[in-house]
């Protein structure tokens, strides 16, 4: 994986196991028991769609609670950095960064970082993906969830 480069156009990260075979089979467990449902109306029926609903919802939550604390963790390290390496005219200014901002801001080098905190706080910079596309060193984040 070090050997790997990652840029914008290739940072997403995928995870075989439950974005191809996990999260498929529970919406197609979901489809059967809408299925099962339409051919045989009944309590039965009905209680397994409700549950394959809730499996899927579960599979949803896991992920989208693992990115949360993901994205909590990185805007913790991402404000450690900037107070070391902003000039002290910005260091004020760290709080101003919302979260989505930090997390994008992570993948810029230690020498471009006080650039692009100038350009998002002037408000040239307001999105993640715009942040991410001025980045011109991509630092790899391979320990992602």
């Amino acid at each position: 994986m070090a050997d790997a480069v990652q840029s914008y156009k290739k940072h997403a990260r995928w995870l075989p196991l439950f974005h191809f075979f996990v999260m498929p089979a529970l919406l197609v467990n979901v489809v059967m028991a809408l299925w099962g449902l339409v051919l045989s109306p009944g309590i039965w029926t009905l209680w397994s769609v409700v549950f394959a609903i809730a499996l899927l919802g579960l599979g949803f939550l896991s992920r989208i609670q693992a990115l949360t604390v993901q994205d909590r963790v990185i805007r913790l390290e991402m404000r450690l950095k900037l107070r070391q390496l902003l000039p002290p005219d910005l260091q004020p200014r760290i709080n101003d960064l919302t979260h989505r901002q930090l997390v994008a801001l992570r993948f810029a080098s230690d020498e471009e970082l006080a650039d692009l905190v100038r350009e998002v706080l002037a408000g040239r910079l307001a999105t993640s993906k715009e942040i991410k596309m001025r980045v011109k060193s991509w630092q790899a984040d391979w320990l992602r969830a």
